[in-house]
């Protein structure tokens, strides 16, 4: 069973790769993740993560649940 992780773009990272990176917030830990696969994602968009990939956006009120449920199952 694979598990993605919704997170928070806040900004995009300017180095010069080929691969397109953005700053993601879970939950206040920021993590850069590659956005490749999502070209038209935004600053501000929720993305579910797996494994450093953005995979595919989903809107905010999903990615709080999801969130939620998940702190749920850790306590």
């Amino acid at each position: 069973m694979c598990l993605a992780i919704p997170g928070k773009i806040i900004s995009f990272e300017d180095v010069q790769s080929e691969m397109k990176i953005a700053k993601v917030s879970f939950g206040g830990v920021i993590k850069s993740v590659c956005m490749d696969l999502l070209p038209e994602a935004e600053i501000g968009n929720y993305v579910l993560v797996h494994v450093g990939f953005a995979l595919n956006t989903i809107d905010e009120q999903e990615a709080e649940e999801t969130l939620k449920m998940l702190t749920e199952i850790e306590q």
